[in-house]
């Protein structure tokens, strides 16, 4: 592992959707000379400001965002695409001299670049297709005639498949990234449920409504970034199945939802220093970035 000092410091920052997070992040990174990597699956694609509540614009004259509206809503977008725009991005942040602060609630894009992500490249269509049509035992034979190990379920034809296509080796992770402090920001159940029927008035307020209609018109409601929370609601009370009201609350559902995952993921790390207060943020980062 490369030691602390080749290694540019960086602080992550992560929560539940509605916990407040950007916010904080914006004042940390005008305490700390910061520029903010979003880390979200939502907030990439263009034009859809208000369903993902993205930072607004006097936000981001504020601190200066990175890789937040890079992918049109008609495409998929994947973490491995994420995690080498996100590296590329903090040296560039570092080239200037300033510090870069990785936020966001998506767990698997934060991961990808703090643990180092091995992603495995996409399969062949052309040569997975011949693979399928070749009984277990076939698939056997070309490992052992390859060299590679049989997987775990050597009786699994997918799972044969996939160790012919990648070598035998696995996609994975590694320790923590050098010179990294990861803070997650801790938020009362019922305060963030508070916010978060806060946040749905106020998207419905400004503009939700006619930028989900102005959306679907162009991409159509099966668009790879017209699947983000909202969307399955609202479709439902365009197409005049459910009233607005009711539409309101299954966003709040899905968004309850959302964080619910989200505090499961983030559960999971050893490696999170959790906080309440903004306070206890800036004493873990001053003393990070004195070591």
């Amino acid at each position: 592992m490369e030691s602390k000092s080749n290694q540019s410091p960086l602080i992550v920052i992560v929560g539940e959707t509605g916990s407040g997070k950007s916010a904080l992040a914006i004042e940390l990174a005008q305490m700390f000379g910061g520029e903010i990597i979003a880390a979200d699956s939502r907030t990439v694609y263009e034009g859809l400001d208000i369903i993902t509540a993205k930072p607004t614009a006097n936000e981001q004259a504020a601190v200066p965002h990175h890789l937040i509206d890079i992918v049109s809503p008609e495409r998929s977008f994947s973490a491995a695409e994420f995690k080498t725009l996100a590296n590329q991005t903090m040296e560039a942040i570092v080239s200037h001299g300033r510090l870069p602060m990785l936020v966001g609630g998506t767990g698997l894009y934060v991961d990808a670049v703090i643990y180092d992500f091995n992603f495995q490249e996409k399969a062949d269509p052309t040569r997975r297709e011949a693979l399928q049509k070749l009984s277990i035992e076939e698939l056997q034979r070309i490992l052992q005639e390859q060299g590679i190990p049989l997987p775990h379920n050597e009786r699994n034809p997918r799972h044969l498949i996939r160790a012919i296509e990648t070598g035998g080796q696995a996609g994975g992770r590694r320790e923590l990234r050098p010179n990294t402090l990861v803070l997650g920001l801790l938020v009362d159940r019922n305060e963030l449920e508070r916010k978060i029927r806060r946040r749905v008035d106020a998207m419905v307020g400004t503009g939700l409504l006619e930028e989900i209609r102005g959306a679907v018109d162009v991409f159509g409601w099966d668009a790879p970034g017209l699947q983000s929370p909202g969307f399955k609601a609202f479709r439902r009370y365009f197409d005049g199945e459910v009233p607005l009201d009711e539409a309101k609350e299954i966003l709040i559902h899905e968004h309850l939802q959302l964080a619910k995952r989200q505090r499961t993921w983030f559960r999971r790390s050893k490696d999170i220093h959790w906080i309440c207060k903004k306070d206890e943020a800036v004493d873990l980062i001053t003393t990070f970035l004195n070591k």
